[in-house]
């Protein structure tokens, strides 16, 4: 899919799943209880064993889902998630031979920025979409001041995001959220259904808000 599909559809969808686990089996499990919940934008981290396998994985089980990369700290791993047919790279920070391997493949890249230096930086780099990160460091009235001197930059806000400030982060301008430790953590001891229930409040909630600002 090309890049411009791949964020388009992201921006649609609104909210990423950060998909962690101790397994490769749990996190196929936790990624598979947010899609019934109704998220169908993935990021599968490399801090999960046989990450690429996972997301190749998924791909084949959810071929209409976006299944994305997290957690890439170098080129390198940029380019195993991408032999791995991953829609997007996402890491903690910006680097810019992450950007370089990406854009090269067409592979949208999602650098993780906290400072407006570090996302002026990105932006020269072709990102079209910063993940703020962590977001609950900042809060979504940051965000929206980051609007005033950075008009043209598009953010996803990762971290702290939750069923009740959600609609808050799309307010104050979030092209999309990032949430991971607030709807995975019941997959910690195997409740896996209470991740779908999680997912299917916070997609109801997004949804809701689109309607409300006519974005449907």
């Amino acid at each position: 899919m090309k890049q411009w599909k791949v964020l388009s559809q992201l921006v649609k969808e609104r909210v990423v799943a950060v998909i962690r686990g101790e397994s490769p089996e749990q996190a196929e499990a936790a990624a598979t209880a947010s899609y019934r919940g109704g998220i169908r934008t993935l990021e599968v981290t490399f801090t999960v064993p046989e990450a690429e396998r996972v997301i190749g994985n998924l791909r084949r089980q959810f071929p209409e889902a976006l299944i994305g990369a997290g957690t890439v700290m170098d080129a390198e791993t940029a380019r195993m998630a991408i032999s791995a047919d991953a829609s997007f790279v996402v890491s903690p920070h910006p680097e810019e031979t992450i950007a370089r391997m990406c854009h090269r493949y067409q592979v949208p890249y999602l650098p993780g920025c906290m400072t407006v230096k570090e996302m002026v930086g990105a932006l020269e780099w072709g990102c079209s979409i910063l993940k703020l990160f962590p977001g609950n460091a900042f809060g979504p009235a940051f965000l929206k001041s980051l609007k005033g001197p950075l008009p043209q930059a598009e953010f996803m806000p990762t971290g702290g995001v939750n069923v009740e400030n959600v609609t808050d982060w799309l307010q104050s301008g979030a092209v999309a959220v990032g949430i991971g430790g607030e709807l995975f953590r019941p997959a910690e001891e195997g409740k896996f259904e209470e991740v779908e229930r999680r997912a299917r409040e916070l997609m109801g909630r997004v949804n809701t808000y689109r309607k409300e600002v006519g974005d449907v």
